[in-house]
């Protein structure tokens, strides 16, 4: 395990304008930094971070008991038994340390950061697709973990992004790995929780904002600064080389740019004429996107799998980043052009049977996301056939957005099957309540709370042309009840319910 030395520790704790109590800098020996007491070992660092539910301060004892040798806090404590060091900001304190434990990774390495309401993982999935096939090594972080270059498996992360200690170490892992570039989601929790506040950008890229998170930032305003402050941080970066990316058909991408200081160069995508890369032509044919595009490079002609317009900003701006690193319009084509998705993503499922319905689960979770995707489906639709949509909604989370995706399903889809996503602590049946207060037209909606029987309801109902989509819960394979963590796959599931479905039509 790697340590600081004391000069390194003397730095930090100047940088920090931290005080020390019951030793000095010289005496201390720091090698694991630790924010939940449970994961104490003896020589242990106990960083004190104040979260939603719970504060660190009030497990110091604990910490120590279990062998704790330094308290980090931003208040006094004069716990006997430990070095005690208050900073200002116990979370930028731990970032810092973190960073400097593990030789500050991100320096070395071209970090390119993506934020946003939806788009992100996609994004950073052609990323990392376009980067590797120009042989640039590429590491990839984000919602549905972490991996290597050449690797298949994600590595699990409990968060989009992950807390400092953890995302460090993984930096300077895949570092070691020959990783030349990093692929990353930015969250906007960790932005204003500080877990990449150490970290040193190349390319700070915004997607979208929508509506989200609202029962953590709790106004739109908090929301948006809080992704902000990745462009922020793009300014302080130690990088030579610098890129602000913006959608800008995004209302709000003028106060991205804004932000950005003169030694970082700015592009902007979208569909607007007055964005550096945007669409000349857009078609579907062939279950593929035909695309003319207008770029700083010149006009370019794409054929992608990917569907859908929200697709096309995302193809959009990994292809903006990646001609800007450097790869060829060639290689970018072809990546574009083979590059098959990502799971969860506007995914098909299928039991290989005929006359079975088209069936699609994705992610979307939020208004706009779900609108996206329901629009996307909709263009898929044949003449005279339904398009079927199953959701529902998060427990414990902004409440607000739930009439407004009853609405958005019922202005999209013909069929709806209101359902239970990750209820989690509350009432699945007051989620679905909420629901259904933004939805007139009842005589078109079903209710059903178990998800399981939500999807074998719309299959069932789905004639062969009709079309199935499974919304919220994309690549997740568990269901958040109470605090119980439940096996649960929508794949799977429809899965299942169309060989039911063929098993009761042949009977």
């Amino acid at each position: 395990m790697p340590a600081l030395s004391k000069p390194e520790i003397q730095n930090l704790l100047s940088k920090l304008k931290a005080e020390i109590r019951g030793g000095n800098g010289s005496d201390l020996h720091i090698s694991d930094l630790i924010y939940d007491s449970r994961l104490v070992q003896e020589g242990s660092t106990f960083f004190c971070i104040p979260g939603e539910k719970t504060d660190g301060n009030q497990f110091i004892e604990a910490a120590i008991k279990s062998g704790a040798r330094c308290i980090v806090s931003e208040r006094q404590h004069g716990s006997p038994g430990a070095v005690e060091i208050t900073v200002p900001d116990v979370r930028l304190a731990l970032a810092e340390f973190a960073a400097a434990l593990y030789d500050s990774p991100s320096r070395k390495l071209r970090l390119i950061a993506v934020t946003g309401t939806n788009g992100k993982t996609t994004t950073t999935h052609l990323l990392e697709h376009i980067l590797n096939r120009a042989g640039l090594k590429t590491g990839l972080i984000g919602t549905l973990g972490s991996r290597s270059p050449g690797k298949s498996e994600y590595k699990d992360a409990k968060h989009t992004t992950p807390q400092a200690p953890e995302l460090q170490k993984m930096l300077a892992s895949m570092y070691d790995d020959s990783c030349t570039h990093i692929a990353m989601e930015v969250s906007s929790h960790a932005l204003a929780l500080k877990r990449v506040a150490a970290c040193h950008f190349s390319v700070a890229c915004l997607t979208n904002i929508t509506q989200d998170h609202l029962d953590f930032h709790k106004t739109m305003e908090n929301y948006w600064k809080s992704k902000r402050l990745l462009f922020e941080a793009l300014n302080e970066s130690a990088q030579s080389s610098k890129l602000a990316l913006v959608n800008l058909d995004d209302p709000l991408a003028f106060e991205f740019l804004n932000s950005k200081s003169s030694s970082v160069k700015a592009l902007s995508y979208g569909f607007s004429e007055k964005a550096d890369f945007h669409p000349l032509s857009l078609d579907y044919k062939n279950g593929r996107s035909l695309l003319r595009l207008k770029s700083p490079q010149g006009e370019l002609d794409l054929s992608m799998r990917l569907l859908g317009r929200f697709n096309v900003y995302n193809c959009l701006a990994a292809l903006a980043i990646c001609l800007e690193e450097g790869v060829s319009a060639e290689i970018v084509k072809e990546a574009l052009a083979d590059f098959e998705g990502v799971p969860g993503r506007f995914e098909t499922v299928s039991a290989g049977q005929k006359d079975e319905p088209l069936c699609i689960v994705d992610y979307a979770h939020t208004p706009d996301g779900l609108e996206n995707v329901l629009k996307t489906a909709s263009a898929l639709k044949k003449t005279g056939s339904r398009l079927i949509c199953v959701f529902g909604c998060g427990g414990d989370r902004d409440p607000s957005k739930r009439p407004q995706m009853g609405k958005i399903a019922e202005d999209n889809a013909d069929l709806l099957v209101v359902t239970s996503d990750n209820p989690r602590s509350e009432n699945p049946q007051e989620i679905i309540a909420q629901i259904l207060s933004g939805i007139k037209r009842l005589k078109s909606v079903e209710v059903e709370a178990d998800r399981k029987a939500a999807i074998r309801m719309a299959v069932a109902e789905a004639g062969a042309d009709d079309i199935v989509l499974v919304a919220g819960k994309g690549h997740e394979n568990y269901q958040l009840v109470g605090d119980k963590v439940l096996p649960f796959d929508d794949k799977v599931e429809l899965k299942k319910a169309l060989e039911l479905r063929l098993k009761q039509n042949c009977s």
